[in-house]
């Protein structure tokens, strides 16, 4: 995957190119930006959402709404910050649709990992996964996105912040006070 700095942000040129074709209107480019992505924007959805029937639901929702842009999309940063934010968005409005945010719920939903071989160590990683999503759940809803987003995402913080509408000293705050949370929550479920 080749890849060029511009303003001090790396520029996929394969995403570039799928963009180019995308809006020539070739639905196949749509798929493989699709494909390419939908393994971390269901672990981002997955960790945000209250309700594991939404995660799927969120991230097709959000790309017909990507895919009515055919033609006339642009881009400034790179597709999966743009995407991941997109999934942000749409998961904050459906838990704000749905105004139950708590962790009982949550359960069902876990964070996804992209792929892994059937094993123990599979079903380890699930039982963390599930461990990190329900402390995941117990944090406020604006340091969970920010987590989510820079580490599920990998979206750096001025992204956020840009993408947002909210400074980056907030963001970088947000971050390290969900950190400082998470890390409270998983101490306290390992001491259970």
């Amino acid at each position: 995957m080749s890849t060029r700095v511009v303003k001090g942000r790396p520029i996929v040129i394969e995403d570039r190119l799928l963009i180019w074709r995308f809006n020539a209107g070739d639905m196949d480019a749509l798929r493989c930006i699709y494909e390419k992505y939908k393994p971390a924007l269901l672990s981002v959805a997955g960790a945000l959402l209250n309700d594991a029937a939404a995660v799927e639901d969120v991230l097709h929702d959000v790309f017909v709404r990507f895919a009515s842009q055919a033609g006339h999309f642009s881009l400034n940063g790179s597709l999966k910050g743009y995407l991941a934010i997109c999934v942000a968005n749409r998961a904050r409005n459906v838990n704000r649709k749905d105004r139950r945010i708590g962790s009982e719920r949550l359960t069902t939903a876990t964070l996804r990992a992209p792929y892994e071989p059937d094993s123990s160590k599979a079903i380890a990683s699930a039982e963390q996964r599930q461990v990190v999503s329900h402390a995941l759940a117990q944090m406020p809803l604006e340091q969970r996105q920010v987590v989510v987003l820079h580490v599920l995402g990998s979206l750096r913080f001025r992204e956020i912040a840009r993408q947002t509408g909210v400074s980056i000293h907030t963001i970088q705050s947000r971050y390290r006070y969900g950190l400082e949370k998470l890390r409270l929550l998983l101490n306290g479920e390992a001491d259970q």
